[in-house]
Formats: C-alpha cells, structure tokens, sequence
C-alpha cells in the first residue's frame, strides 16, 4: 500500500513505527512543517520524509491525516485539486466530522474516520472506524491497516466521540491505574523496576483472559475472590471508596469535555 501520513505529530509517528514494523507499506511519505526531527525515517526502505503535502498525495494512493485540527481545513484546501479517484481519505482527528471534510474536498471522495489510540506504536491500538456513504466502499482497506496495527471496529460516526474516550484517552486512564498498582507493589515491598513489572504484565495477562475466553469481567473476578478472603476484602475497600464510581464519572467528563471543545471549533475553533 502506497501510504502517506499528513502531519507526523505523536499520533502520525505511532502510526508510522506500527507501519514500518509490520511490513504494512509498499511506500510510505511522512509530512511535517519542519521534517528535521523525523528525518532519521527516510533511512527505512521505501519510507521518504518531507515538508511538501502535495508531493505526499501525489505519490500515495491512502491518506492518512494526523494534524491539529486547525490546520485540517488549510491542508485540504491545499491537496484536494491533487485528489483522485484512487486516493482513500482516513482523517484520525477528534471532533472533525466527514461533513466538515467533504465540505472541502466533495462527497465523491473516500472519507473515513478512525480513531486510534497511541499503542498503535507497538501494534496493539483498538481503533474504531466511520465513513460516509462512499467510503463504505474502501472500509476494508481502513479495516487491513488498523489491524495489522492492533484490532478495529466499525462504529456509526456518532459514537466517534465516546469511543474517542474509551479507547484514546483510555489509553491514560488504564496507564494511571497501572501506576496506581505500582505504587501499591512498591509500599509492599517491591522495588520500583519489580513493581512495574508486576503490574503491567497483571494488566496484560487479565485483559488476554477476557480476549481469549471471551468470559465476562466478574466471571473471571469470581474466580480469584473466595468468602472471607484477601481479594474480595481488597475489591471491596476499592468499591467503598468509590473506584468503578469514579472512573465512570472520568470518563463521562472526558466525554462531556470533547463535545465543548467540538462546539468550539464549529465556531471557527475559538
């Protein structure tokens, strides 16, 4: 696949790494205002690093776009005269709906949303995927990239903000309690570098439980917990003061958060 990355920031980079690192690219641009900090890519086969937008779409067939939302509408602007009826269109930008794109470009392009999380760098990402109507078209393209990168789901767009939530930024939340655990581990009496490692295969080994078995979460908290035992002693402590509680109300004012910041860019990104 010929692919290009508009706007190689901490996302576009993710992406780059999990592209280079599975083979998933027959030739793949990365674009940055100033490329200096990234040219160290172009020594990767097939892999070519520029400041030039047009020259990237030029040479691609999926155009992925990873900028700040500021610049999305100016960028498109710039390459749509470049666009094809080859060219796939993957806009990874929280809050940008496919109407604000095809405003720009037409509604007879490829657009499709995904919303990736950071672990993509590792091939890990659960991203969730949208697309207008023609796009539908070339979602299995979308669908090969993300899950040679991790796993993927198609979703209506306007769950795109809560699954921006719950699989972007839950990437911090699940890296907060990991080091909340860690921190545990370490009043326990482990050493730092212990404790991490403690706590991040834990978490790794209790989510491969569920993906494998398929199993609801209590299902398998039933079997750990016995009567009068130390987990369910533990479990309940948690829930007292007000863990599941309090990572639900996060989330929902993570949510709550995207929609202000969504209404303030329909008003010209103020």
């Amino acid at each position: 696949m010929k692919i290009a990355i508009i706007g190689t920031g901490n996302l576009g980079l993710s992406i780059a790494k999990g592209l280079i690192t599975n083979n998933a690219i027959t030739s793949l641009y990365m674009t940055r205002r100033n490329p200096a900090g990234i040219e160290s890519y172009a020594e990767y086969k097939n892999v070519f690093v520029t400041s030039d937008n047009v020259e990237a779409v030029q040479k691609s067939d999926i155009l992925i776009f990873a900028v700040q939302p500021a610049q999305l509408a100016n960028i498109l602007h710039d390459i749509k005269n470049e666009l094809t009826d080859k060219h796939v269109l993957i806009s990874t930008i929280t809050g940008y709906q496919i109407s604000q794109i095809e405003d720009i470009v037409g509604t007879d392009q490829f657009i499709i949303r995904a919303m990736p999380n950071t672990a993509i760098a590792v091939g890990a990402s659960m991203t969730c995927l949208a697309s207008n109507e023609k796009g539908m078209k070339r979602i299995k393209i979308a669908e090969a990239i993300f899950n040679r990168l991790g796993n993927s789901l198609i979703i209506p767009e306007k769950q795109m903000q809560a699954a921006t939530v719950v699989c972007a930024s839950g990437i911090a939340f699940w890296m907060r309690l990991i080091r909340a655990t860690t921190q545990a581990a370490i009043q326990l009496g482990f050493d730092a570098k212990e404790a991490q490692e403690l706590a991040m295969h834990t978490c790794n080994g209790a989510s491969k439980l569920l993906i494998d078995s398929g199993n609801h979460p209590e299902e398998e908290i039933d079997r750990v917990t016995t009567p009068k035992g130390c987990t369910i002693e533990g479990l309940n402590e948690m829930e007292h003061k007000g863990l599941s509680s309090s990572l639900i109300q996060g989330m929902v004012a993570s949510f709550n958060k995207i929609n202000v910041i969504k209404t303030d860019r329909n008003n010209e990104f103020i």
